[in-house]
């Protein structure tokens, strides 16, 4: 049993660790030629002048901080209004990544001054003439990410909305909890609401609509806006939610797609913290821990897992069972997976030395889930043949904690609201790691997000028909964005009792993408 255990954690870290190896690609490589230079534009918002850049048919304003920096007494408190400045404040360049390991941020980050947020809007939006807004919150498992990695110009120019990226506390100075602590393990999702007040606050002064607020975002991203739909405090600060591989019935026992926990246990990773850091005896932890000057400490004593946690005053219940009970606000949501979303994850667990044979199968399920009836019912439904081993334990990813959860999350909101379920299904997504893959990876976790944004500031390698079909899927997310509905002369019409196939050439309505997926299994194990 220890030795199952000890492999679940060694296998979770090296899974984990993918979504680090995955924003790496994102950022390394240079643009193809330099960009040139951009001329001024100057916004004026309650808190003073920003000078942002003006591009061909689109204006970038980026690092404007939306909440003052998290430091001294107020690193682990609730978000604060930043001050105001005097004179113009450049917003030609993002501001610092939020604290995080090595990945998606060359280097990591270690700066706490990291609330800020990234506008960018069409030419012709202006406070007369407002245009819709998304608010995209990053995915990254809530320990790496920054708003500042997804380039929204595309989406900004072709679909005529304003995109607001978002940074938010990560990590333990994200979702740390202890006794007495106000707002225990919910800092990084108090954070995505402040930044929708302020967009509801400033956002007129950018040409977006305060009135028309789109939340969206992938994975850690997407399980957020499940959150905020069922945050009492989230009341009114947005009318429509997209929700891309980040299912809202998750749970902590699934290793690789994210879920909240209960305050107990987050109070129980704090004092762990506490622990690794010194300040596990101290007589004030909590002002010890706020003394840690050297914040790649408190880094390398987090988790792996990092997690909302539940059961709090922002948070009151676990967003699965809120979704299951109808307790969440009611607005229109569009919600997806990805075909293969657990490939990337059996690939690099393959790579780093953990093969999938029929020998080896039996204790790799085990490993993750250790019931022993579960185990071997799922041996028996996804066996093992002598070279399918990789694409059968992606599968097995995939459907428990992505596909399959999605199908049921479109379910239960569905008797509530309006949504709209779409699966990404292009089998030659551009990589989004380097180096060749044990097997072919098909749609992996992430691999829509080229299609939407310019990842890293610089345009993926998409051919002709693949160009295609990110302007579709642009039309579709923004076309919800402005009515509540992704229909439209330009596309292939997506009726909502039908679940779209995003691909190249083949955007193809079926009624359910069940027959692929093992869903009948799971649902059935509850």
């Amino acid at each position: 049993m220890t030795n199952m255990l000890n492999m679940r954690r060694v296998l979770t870290d090296l899974g984990c660790a993918l979504t680090a190896v995955l924003a790496t690609a994102w950022s390394a490589a240079p643009p193809t030629q330099p960009a040139p230079p951009a001329a001024a534009t100057t916004v004026r918002i309650d808190d003073g002048l920003v000078r942002g850049a003006a591009h061909d048919g689109y204006r970038t304003f980026e690092g404007i901080p939306y909440a003052a920096p998290p430091i001294g007494t107020l690193r682990w408190a609730p978000p604060h209004r930043p001050a105001p400045w005097s004179g113009v404040r450049d917003a030609t360049r993002p501001a610092s990544a939020c604290p995080q390991p090595a990945g998606e941020v060359p280097g990591g980050s270690t700066d706490e001054d990291c609330l800020h947020l990234n506008v960018t809007t069409p030419d012709g939006a202006r406070p007369a003439r407002p245009r819709p807004v998304i608010v995209w919150l990053h995915g990254g498992g809530f320990t790496t990410g920054a708003g500042s990695s997804y380039d929204a110009h595309r989406m900004a120019t072709r679909g005529d909305v304003v995109v607001v990226t978002v940074n938010y506390r990560l990590g333990a100075l994200g979702f740390l909890a202890h006794s007495g602590l106000p707002g225990s393990g919910t800092f990084g999702l108090a954070d995505q609401q402040a930044a929708l007040r302020w967009v509801r606050a400033e956002i007129g002064a950018f040409g977006g609509d305060a009135h028309n607020v789109t939340l969206a975002g992938e994975s850690a991203g997407g399980y957020s806006v499940c959150a905020q739909l069922a945050s009492p405090a989230a009341a009114g600060l947005f009318g429509r939610a997209i929700i891309e591989s980040g299912p809202c019935t998750g749970r902590p026992d699934l290793p690789f797609a994210p879920s909240s926990v209960p305050l107990s246990t987050a109070r129980a990773a704090g004092a762990d913290l506490a622990a690794k850091v010194g300040c596990g005896s101290a007589r004030d932890v909590l002002a010890c821990l706020r003394r840690v000057d050297d914040v790649s400490r408190l880094l390398a004593a987090q988790d792996v897992d990092q997690h909302p946690a539940y059961n709090t005053p922002l948070l009151p219940e676990d967003p699965a069972a809120a979704i299951a009970a109808g307790r969440f606000h009611r607005v229109p949501v569009l919600i997806g997976n990805n075909r293969d979303e657990g490939n990337g994850w059996a690939a690099g667990i393959i790579q780093a030395g953990h093969p999938v044979t029929p020998d080896t199968w039996p204790d790799m399920v085990a490993a993750f889930f250790p019931s022993p009836g579960l185990a071997k019912a799922i041996v028996r439904e996804y066996p093992v043949h002598r070279t399918d081993g990789g694409p059968v334990f992606g599968a097995v990813i995939g459907d428990a904690d992505f596909a399959c959860p999605t199908a049921r999350a479109d379910g239960l909101l569905a008797a509530h609201v309006p949504v709209w379920r779409y699966e990404f299904a292009d089998e030659h997504a551009p990589p989004l790691t380097p180096g060749t893959p044990p097997f072919p990876l098909g749609a992996p976790h992430a691999s829509e997000l080229p299609y939407l944004f310019d990842l890293g500031g610089r345009p993926w390698d998409l051919t002709a028909p693949q160009h295609r079909l990110a302007d579709t899927m642009i039309d579709y997310w923004t076309r919800f964005a402005r009515t509540a509905d992704p229909n439209g002369p330009s596309s292939p019409h997506w009726p909502r009792q039908t679940v779209p196939s995003l691909a190249p050439d083949h955007i193809a309505p079926t009624h359910t993408t069940g027959s692929r997926h093992h869903c009948g299994f799971w649902n059935a194990l509850g």
